[in-house]
């Protein structure tokens, strides 16, 4: 497929599992965080003519990646009328969560309770909407290195772009014509204070990644399975105790 039949497939199945539930929802909802994967994300929901409504949740957010999420919501508005874009300071309540939460203190932790709350964010406006919430998630993160506590994807209801490759998101974002700063910028999570990217959190870039993930004979083979075997549990059912029959 190239990068316009993946953008109608995946729009239209976007549209069609909607549908196909019992109380029909009438909002997709998704976080935008400035990055690649929730830029494409939201314009495919929004490229299925159902209401959308994009939220971004700063959270002692880089101003340049805060700056990209505002501009991609302005973006949004000017390209679709089924879209509406909120913006929700989470700061006062992540600060609230650090203090009760003090005799726990662990960085990691932390970093991934903010993707954690913008999560709960997320449901509690899809709820009160009646609509669901959509993941940004992509195959080199969700399946290949299990790197994926992203801007609000601590749990979804439908993951679009799941078995889309890093580099097949940055096509589709250009085929999208997406705004060309997001494109271009470095991917990170955004759940550090010092903004640390994801290549520096990973070791690897993407493009390095999904080589090792096509090819066992790559010179990055066994750098990416010290990343992947530390995260499989993430890429696994939950483990469930099923009890012996009488």
């Amino acid at each position: 497929m190239n990068s316009k039949q993946q953008i109608e497939y995946i729009s239209n199945w976007i549209k069609e599992y909607a549908g196909s539930l019992r109380f029909k929802p009438p909002c997709l909802v998704i976080g935008v965080s400035g990055g690649i994967d929730s830029a494409v994300t939201s314009t495919l929901c929004c490229k299925t003519g159902i209401k959308t409504i994009a939220v971004s949740m700063p959270i002692r957010q880089n101003f340049s990646q805060h700056d990209l999420s505002l501009k991609h919501l302005d973006w949004l508005n000017a390209n679709f009328d089924n879209v509406d874009t909120m913006i929700l300071e989470l700061d006062e309540v992540f600060k609230s969560f650090e203090k009760t939460m003090f005799n726990f203190d662990n960085k990691l932790a932390f970093a991934n309770s903010r993707s954690r709350l913008r999560m709960v964010t997320l449901y509690q406006i899809a709820q009160a909407n009646n609509g669901i919430v959509v993941g940004t998630g992509n195959k080199v993160e969700d399946f290949g290195v299990g790197f994926y506590t992203k801007y609000g994807d601590g749990g979804v209801d439908i993951s679009p772009i799941a078995d889309c490759t890093k580099t097949d998101v940055w096509n589709i974002g250009k085929t999208l014509e997406v705004i060309e700063e997001i494109i271009e910028a470095a991917p990170t999570d955004g759940l550090w204070d010092d903004s640390r990217n994801d290549q520096s959190q990973l070791g690897l870039t993407y493009n390095q990644i999904e080589e090792a993930m096509n090819d066992p004979n790559s010179k990055y083979f066994e750098k990416y399975n010290k990343i992947r075997e530390p995260n499989l549990h993430k890429m696994k059912p939950i483990p469930v105790c099923i009890l012996p029959k009488d």
